[in-house]
Parts: structure tokens; C-alpha cells; sequence
């Protein structure tokens, strides 16, 4: 009874286990920091608009990433869905924004971070297009 029990425990535990190691991978970070960050910049700036093809592309390599990394479908889904993950790489994105002088209320700093991230090449600029 007591290793059928620590079998259970075992096996409950090992998506939160792999979900950790998902999580701590400094690829899947920026993938997923840079996604976000030229959202919040496309939803906020008018003149700046989403690559749409771009972002599925970086989207289905990072789930070929992950997948290459020993993580099945079913793990990359339930850390994309995970809310503390989501909260974390919110988060992240609002400290980079920041850091690149958005300011909340103030459209026209997005616009100006956006044309930064766009100027500079970064993943996230690259996601993104100005109509400026």
C-alpha cells in the first residue's frame, strides 16, 4: 500500500515537476516575454500593428522547442494555460516595458517603445510592424 501511495504522489507531481523545468528554460522565457511584450505594444499603439505569420511561426517553433526537449503536447499546453505562468510572464513584460520608458496612460511611449524593439531587431520587435 505504501508504494502504490508513493507511486500516486509520484505521478500527480511529475506535470508540476515538468512544468517547473519548462519554466526555468531561459528560451522559453523570451519567447514567451517577447510575445507578450509586442502584444501589450500592438494593443496599446495605434500605429503599430502584429506580423501575424511571424507570430505563429515563433509560436509553433517554440512548441517544436519545447517538444524537442522531451516535453509532450500535453505539457507545453498545460504550462501555456497555467496561470502563474501566464501572472509571471505579465509581469515580466510590464518591467521591461517600463524599462523601455512605456508609461501606462501615455499611448505615445508604447508607440516609441514599439519603434525601439522594431529599429533594434529584438524577437520582439521582430514580431511587429509600424505604419510610421
Amino acid at each position: 500500500m505504501r508504494s502504490l501511495t508513493l507511486a500516486l504522489i509520484l505521478s500527480l507531481s511529475a506535470p508540476a515537476f515538468a512544468e517547473s523545468k519548462i519554466a526555468a528554460d531561459a528560451h522559453v522565457t523570451d519567447v514567451l516575454l517577447a510575445a507578450r511584450v509586442g502584444d501589450v505594444i500592438r494593443n496599446t499603439c495605434p500605429s503599430i500593428s502584429a506580423r501575424m505569420f511571424v507570430v505563429l511561426g515563433a509560436m509553433s517553433d517554440l512548441k517544436a522547442y519545447a517538444i524537442a526537449q522531451g516535453y509532450s503536447e500535453a505539457e507545453v499546453k498545460a504550462f501555456l494555460k497555467d496561470p502563474a505562468e501566464k501572472a509571471r510572464i505579465k509581469a515580466l513584460a510590464a518591467s521591461y516595458l517600463a524599462k523601455a520608458g512605456a508609461k501606462e496612460g501615455d499611448v505615445e511611449s508604447y508607440c516609441v517603445a514599439g519603434r525601439a524593439e522594431i529599429a533594434a531587431g529584438t524577437l520582439a520587435g521582430s514580431l511587429l510592424r509600424s505604419s510610421q
